[in-house]
């Protein structure tokens, strides 16, 4: 009977055609959520069905009898419940096969379970099942195990070789196990040695639903929120398109948390077109939706000004970033794709030369989306260039120190979610790291090392790069420019953009990462004389200010002393407004700090700079 069971899950069908050669099942991996099951028949309604019903609708059409179910918690109790016929036969042959009322069990000790897992298994007590639910917890520490502990596993171990199977029914005249089903959270919560090597042992992995499995749910689910209108046949394809999309955004849901969410939007008042915003709500537990918030269009759309006050000089990657925000508001992200994507609102690769505005305009989209620039979270990635480091990111394994604590990373993602997230100078992280970015950009979600998810896809993530700014002589092993701050935009943007792609495909063979990128990589070109003139201005106006602010003292500069001081400062492009900033504090920090330390200036005075000399390394001021 090759349809036997046809229309449940593939693990339950997989236990069903098995009985015959194993007598024990460990499984693992999706096991308390609830199952999709199929009707036989055309034009029958699916029905979600917990772990517990599920085996025991696969055992009961083989001559089963009960179903015995023990955990640590609510002790023993037998499937088919209830006081109906069936219910009340189902306790009398458990209570039969035990010796004691099953009703009056409490959550046994390990001699006890012993007793009861060898009256289950044997044949001669009836046709029967057991399920040891939370298995996971019967021994604190696997490494560790007391006496006690291990002489129970041993025991359990003798018992799968030594149990003989029992006749089955007509129909299914092979002799059949009485299965033990353990359900434990990972594959390796059981000791190794229990079940390796061991061909009476089957261990089952309970993969999560696909795709088919949500979208028939979602149609299940959406009875309850039907789409009505004046012409049923378009009220009906606009359900199966809802129920689509809804499917999709489910992406990385059990079917138990899509009932969730169903109700989440019942409650909240939400429509079937609302669903996907229910889906955002369930997965990360905040009901405000900034990018919502009716304000942002108008901040964006007035960031051209503002954001190139704080960017100077910079209009390329001001505009690209400008338009990348405006696309995540208005919810446009993935538009290309037949269904919206769970993947972050934004991601940009901001690359060029260092000191020319890169990590100040991460802030400024953080300051500009969020209000707040305390959104933005920066990691600087030469911190990650072993592969261990990686455990910072998303916590370390079970069974490694820091394992309790989670990952910086997902720890402070999953506290606020509407995020600007930093990656600085993302090639110096080890490849191994790189790897984990990969389901970042692709599904918007990552997975620490506690097994708990964290959702990137309200996030906007940068990235930023020196690559192709320099190379490596092959001949004396320096490393030499590779562009100029004389060169055209465009060949900064080419040489840059030709190096990024080449060290990703060459150097960390990941073309893969770079392909989900895209478009979104930003090439900074070095700051003009003009901007450079402009950070000197807006910089010297901060070090006056607080001057002003910290002693009171008010400082003026004669404009000879003003042009030579901003000569000195933006000699070397290169370097960008770091360097600017780096030569004020030699050419006028310093001086003038030491200047008001040894001189007579009280608050509420007024000096002015009115001659500036450098004799090497050493700057002096004339103060009047």
């Amino acid at each position: 009977m090759t349809d036997r069971g046809a229309g449940t899950p593939a693990f339950v069908r997989e236990i069903d055609s098995t009985l015959a050669v194993h007598s024990q099942y460990v499984l693992h991996g999706n096991i308390r959520d609830v199952f999709l099951v199929r009707p036989p028949e055309p034009g029958g309604h699916p029905r979600l069905v917990p772990l517990r019903q599920l085996l025991w609708e696969a055992l009961a059409p083989s001559g089963y009898e009960f179903l015995l179910s023990i955990d640590q918690v609510d002790g023993l109790s037998v499937h088919p419940a209830g006081d109906d016929e069936a219910g009340r036969q189902a306790h009398t042959r458990a209570n039969a096969a035990l010796g004691e009322d099953v009703a009056s069990i409490k959550p046994p000790s390990l001699d006890r379970l012993r007793r009861y897992l060898a009256a289950v298994a044997d044949p001669r007590n009836g046709r029967a099942a057991c399920l040891i639910d939370y298995a996971s917890r019967i021994t604190v520490d696997l490494a560790r195990m007391d006496a006690g502990e291990r002489d129970f596993f041993l025991f359990c171990a003798k018992l799968s070789r030594t149990v003989t199977p029992r006749p089955g029914p007509e129909h299914r005249p092979s002799p059949l196990h009485n299965p033990i089903v353990w359900l434990v959270d990972r594959e390796l919560d059981l000791p190794v040695w229990l079940t390796a090597d061991n061909e009476r042992f089957r261990v089952i992995g309970v993969p999560r639903p696909d795709f088919g499995d949500r979208e028939d749910t979602a149609r299940l689910l959406a009875r309850s929120m039907e789409v009505t209108g004046a012409d049923p046949a378009a009220a009906q394809s606009e359900l199966l398109e809802r129920c689509q999309i809804f499917a999709e955004c489910s992406d990385g849901l059990t079917l138990r948390d899509m009932t969730g969410v169903t109700r989440l939007a019942r409650d909240r008042g939400l429509q079937l077109a609302d669903l996907p915003d229910a889906v955002r709500m369930y997965k990360l537990g905040v009901l405000d939706n900034p990018w919502r918030r009716t304000f942002l269009r108008r901040r964006i759309a007035e960031g051209e000004k503002s954001v190139s006050a704080r960017v100077v000089g910079q209009p390329h990657p001001v505009t690209k970033t400008l338009d990348i925000l405006k696309r995540a508001a208005l919810g446009l992200s993935g538009a290309q794709t037949r269904v919206s994507s769970n993947r972050p609102r934004g991601v940009l690769f901001f690359a060029g030369p260092t000191g020319v505005g890169k990590t100040e305009l991460a802030k400024t989209v953080a300051s500009l989306v969020f209000g707040d620039e305390s959104a933005y979270l920066r990691f600087d990635m030469s911190e990650f260039s072993s592969e261990h480091s990686g455990d910072r990111l998303i916590g370390a394994p079970p069974g490694y120190v820091g394992y309790e604590v989670g990952g910086e990373l997902t720890n402070a993602v999953r506290q606020q979610p509407f995020r600007v997230v930093l990656f600085d100078e993302i090639e110096k992280a080890h490849p191994r790291i790189l790897d984990k970015f990969l389901q970042i950009l692709e599904d918007g979600r990552l997975t620490d090392g506690r097994g708990v998810t964290t959702y990137f896809s309200e996030c906007v993530l940068i990235f930023t790069s020196n690559l192709g700014v320099s190379v490596v002589d092959p001949e004396t092993g320096r490393r030499e420019p590779n562009i100029a701050p004389d060169d055209p935009y465009d060949t900064i943007e080419s040489t840059v953009k030709l190096a990024i792609a080449d060290h990703f495909t060459t150097t960390l063979s990941r073309p893969e990462l770079l392909n989900r990128f895209g478009d979104n990589i930003v090439v900074f070109g070095f700051i003009s004389p003009e901007a450079a003139r402009q950070i000197f201005d807006g910089q010297l106006e901060n070090i006056l200010r607080r001057v002003l602010e910290e002693q009171g003292i008010t400082v003026a500069m004669t404009e000879p002393v003003r042009a030579r001081l901003c000569q000195w400062c933006t000699a070397d492009l290169a370097k960008g407004g770091r360097g600017i900033g780096t030569a004020l504090e030699s050419y006028l920090i310093n001086p003038l700090a030491r200047a008001l330390f040894d001189g007579d200036h009280v608050s509420g005075s007024r000096v002015e700079i009115s001659g500036i000399t450098r004799e090497g390394p050493v700057v002096h001021l004339e103060l009047s």
